[in-house]
């Protein structure tokens, strides 16, 4: 039972970072009918920007460990959002009247661009955060022995996933987001700035991915290049199992992969694990096409 606790943390613990990324496709998904397919990179350059910052301003010792943390993860959430409004502006907005086609092959351009620019940046050899930033405590949880980092990592993703749908659905922001999402052109003549709206949503959806960067290269130690095409294609797929377009459905959908993941590479194999989160999406997919919580119209963001 010890066993299937230490999976069940750990799988939340992921699948929390699957969810924060899985919001950025959906969102961008709800709003422009468009999968993003450089989010992933986007994440990827988080966790680059936050290596940088950590070791080249030295946060954790001018201001200490935890402020450091902190501080680190809201230049990385501003810097990584900058980022994806540039990306906005250059690649999908000059194609919003286009066929749909010209936006997703620009999409994959912008990905193949940024793994390339992250490759010459910081090259192509993994690279580490430094050790002894987090405290290696554990916690003791109804007898059970659970390192505090996950309970850490899984309490975040959750506070940004609540904030995020606190957002989304208690703001005037949020109604906006959500009145562009079923009807640009009505939005529009209710006085909403579609055009912001959207960059909004590209603001917001790599901060997210940004900050999930980071995370893994907290809880993991080790980052390359080419991490964010698995991760974005994991995190695409808890998009999928919970309805794309619906952010709870990401959430869940984060959750529940990043859970089965844990659970086979355990009770199964780890060669498997992969193998396994594909077979639960495509067994979730017969019963309900639409996800788990499926694609709705009216509340899509």
């Amino acid at each position: 039972m010890e066993e299937f606790f230490q999976q069940l943390t750990n799988g939340l613990a992921v699948g929390g970072i699957y969810a924060l990324i899985a919001l950025g496709y959906t969102m961008v998904y709800g709003v422009l009918k468009l999968i993003n397919f450089a989010h992933g990179d986007l994440f990827t350059i988080g966790a680059f920007l936050g290596l940088t910052l950590l070791t080249s301003l030295g946060l954790t010792d001018s201001v200490g460990p935890v402020a450091g943390l902190l501080v680190l993860a809201v230049m990385v959430v501003i810097l990584v959002g900058v980022v994806g409004f540039l990306l906005e502006r250059v690649a999908y907005r000059p194609l919003r009247t286009s066929p749909r086609l010209s936006a997703v092959v620009s999409a994959l351009g912008a990905s193949i661009f940024f793994q390339n620019a992250i490759m010459l940046i910081w090259g192509a050899r993994p690279l580490v955060y430094p050790h002894g930033l987090l405290p290696n405590i554990t916690v003791d949880v109804f007898g059970v022995e659970l390192p505090l980092i996950r309970i850490i990592m899984f309490a975040i993703s959750v506070v940004l996933m609540c904030g995020l749908y606190y957002l989304t659905h208690k703001t005037r922001i949020g109604t906006a987001i959500r009145a562009a999402a079923i009807d640009q052109g009505a939005a529009k003549l209710m006085g909403i700035d579609v055009n912001r709206v959207i960059s909004l949503v590209f603001m917001i959806g790599p901060a997210l991915g940004g900050a999930a960067g980071v995370m893994v290269g907290l809880y993991y130690g080790q980052i390359n290049f080419t991490m964010g095409w698995l991760y974005g294609l994991k995190a695409f797929t808890a998009a999928i199992l919970g309805g794309i377009g619906n952010i709870p459905g990401a959430m869940l959908g984060g959750l529940i992969l990043g859970v089965v993941e844990s659970l086979g590479a355990a009770y199964i194999s780890i060669a498997w694990k992969d193998a396994i989160s594909f077979l639960v999406l495509i067994l979730i997919l017969i019963v309900r096409p639409t996800g788990l919580l499926g694609e709705r119209v009216a509340d899509k963001v």
